[in-house]
């Protein structure tokens, strides 16, 4: 017998958390959540008693490119039907209930979720009505609460405000990228010895025009002036524009310089950084 096909669009292996919208109103609603959940490379999309069609227009309209993941989502008639097959649940809620539970961040949800995955346990996340949030009972059937920290005197969420916040945490969670990069644009960055050249031409014009004739802060100011190109991260090509600057400032065409050819031209700075 041959094996059927594997689907391409076909969700990843369970270990991801699965998503739970609990009664959701509106389709609109749940299209934009499905598109927050894929932004986060989330699929797992469960709906408990929705009020309207998920694969309605309106909601595949507010998808936005996501229609995979209301396409591949599972509807329920109970939050108790929808959680059967998961070791570790998780409950969204702003509103402290009377109950005894841990309150977590979505940052350290994300990681109690990676964790339950890798040793092997199914989670999902509760999200509740968008009017009133989930109830007493869907909390109680949670290991824990979500808490979003924001204002305390207004923090309402909208449901697709809500599941990206949470996704967008379970995703950088798992996403090795440096904090800050510097985009150079193919652009290669300027060695140590080209900097210094540099320096010595910047210095060397500053002296000229007098702006270091103080003979006792000249040694700060160039320290600071380094200091400042060194924070600049930059490329060769931008070593090379900043020469091109000082020399005009120098030799340029104002008024009130003197031609290059009487007042004769400055070593070339910038000859032979190429190599």
């Amino acid at each position: 017998m041959t094996p059927p096909t594997k689907d391409p669009n076909a969700p990843a292996a369970d270990t991801a958390p699965a998503f739970v919208l609990v009664r959701p109103q509106l389709a609109e609603n749940v299209g934009t959540a499905a598109r927050a959940m894929l932004n986060c490379g989330l699929d797992r999309m469960r709906l408990v008693a929705p009020r309207e069609d998920w694969l309605s227009e309106k909601a595949i309209a507010a998808a936005s490119g996501a229609e995979i993941v209301l396409r591949h989502a599972r509807c329920y008639d109970s939050t108790e039907a929808a959680l059967a097959d998961r070791h570790r649940v998780l409950a969204t809620t702003a509103r402290r209930r009377e109950m005894i539970k841990p309150v977590m961040t979505p940052r350290h949800a994300a990681g109690v979720i990676r964790a339950a995955a890798q040793g092997g346990q199914a989670t999902a996340v509760l999200f509740g009505p968008e009017r009133t949030g989930l109830e007493n009972d869907d909390v109680a059937l949670a290991d824990a609460i979500v808490e979003v920290p924001l204002n305390p005197v207004h923090r309402s969420l909208n449901l697709a405000q809500a599941v990206l916040l949470v996704g967008y945490e379970w995703f950088q969670a798992g996403v090795d990228q440096p904090p800050v990069e510097l985009l150079t644009n193919g652009g290669e960055m300027a060695d140590r010895a080209m900097l210094l050249t540099f320096f010595r031409h910047l210095e060397s014009e500053l002296d000229a025009c007098g702006f270091l004739r103080n003979a006792d802060k000249r040694p700060g100011m160039v320290r600071n002036l380094r200091s400042l190109f060194e924070r600049a991260e930059l490329t060769r090509q931008e070593v090379r524009t900043l020469h091109g600057v000082v020399k005009e400032l120098r030799w340029g065409r104002r008024p009130d310089r003197p031609r290059r050819s009487e007042g004769g031209s400055p070593d070339d700075w910038a000859r032979g950084e190429e190599g």
